[in-house]
């Protein structure tokens, strides 16, 4: 079964056992991460319904990106900047594809009848 997930504002393909690289969510090594946001799932050529669906991964790693030098120049004003960027970003090994979304509405309904 595959899924398209969207986190950090890319859209990735994953399955199960896949490893890919996000932008940085919080958590260290080895804790469980829920992937809410859904677009797509399937199994062969057969698409899913999406709703209440959820990616379980884990995080492997929090690592930083290839360095990008940035450099501005301004010819024959003497004006030259350098600077250099590495992006934060984790590496999640993808656990399981489904399972439901937690409902806390069922809460809130309880606590109603109670005080009457």
């Amino acid at each position: 079964m595959f899924a398209i997930v969207r986190t950090g504002g890319k859209q990735y393909r994953v399955a199960a056992g896949d490893k890919i690289v996000v932008e940085k969510l919080a958590g260290n090594a080895g804790d469980s991460v829920t992937l809410d946001d859904i677009l797509l799932a399937g199994e062969g050529a057969d698409l899913k319904d999406v709703k209440g669906l959820t990616v379980s991964a884990e995080i492997v790693a929090q690592a930083k990106g290839e360095k990008v030098i940035v450099f501005k120049k301004r010819r024959r004003h003497n004006y030259r900047r350098r600077n250099g960027h590495r992006q934060q970003h984790t590496i999640l090994k993808i656990v399981a594809i489904g399972g439901e979304k937690k409902k806390t509405a069922a809460k809130k309904a309880d606590a109603a009848p109670a005080e009457a």
